[in-house]
């Protein structure tokens, strides 16, 4: 391995330029100990991007990706100003 080209260096950078073809970035970027090998937050355009990277990715069959939506205080409290029409069954 040549000096500087470390496997995380690599691999950041792999994920770096992934998520610009996309028009999206890396927030940031943890490696971890345990069933999940690393975490990325990333910024991306919308779901719809983040599907089509995960559907892409998943699909080479090297990793397994779990995605989780993350929502600022903001989109939550717009949120809660929404009323969907829900009635429990048995209610």
């Amino acid at each position: 391995m040549r000096e500087g080209r470390s496997i995380t260096n690599r691999i950041e950078r792999l994920v770096d330029d992934l998520l610009a073809s996309v028009g999206g970035k890396a927030e940031s970027f943890y490696f971890a100990f345990g069933d999940t090998d690393a975490f990325v937050i990333v910024d991306v355009p919308d779901n719809v991007t983040a599907a089509a990277v995960a559907l892409t990715v998943g699909a080479s069959g090297l990793v397994n990706l779990k995605t989780t939506v993350l929502m600022t205080p903001e989109e939550v409290d717009q949120a809660t100003k929404k009323s969907p029409a829900y009635r429990a069954p048995g209610a």
